[in-house]
């Protein structure tokens, strides 16, 4: 259930509204120098998703609680 809160962050997953709970780090090591790190945002139930769409392009570097 998503509250209507100006500071609330939401799940990166198309389409989902559910607040984040992980943050999913990530690089295109094509285009990014190895210290950078993009962040997608997940809820408890895309975190897995967005985690391997990322690793099986090589991007995914970790995951951490928000």
């Amino acid at each position: 259930m998503r509250s209507d809160g100006p500071d609330e962050l939401i799940c990166s997953s198309k389409g989902c509204v559910e607040p984040a709970v992980h943050r999913v780090e990530w690089n295109n090591p094509k285009i990014h120098t190895p210290d950078r790190r993009k962040v997608w945002l997940a809820c408890g139930e895309h975190e897995q998703t967005l985690r391997r769409f990322l690793d099986a392009r090589g991007f995914y570097q970790e995951t951490v609680p928000l």
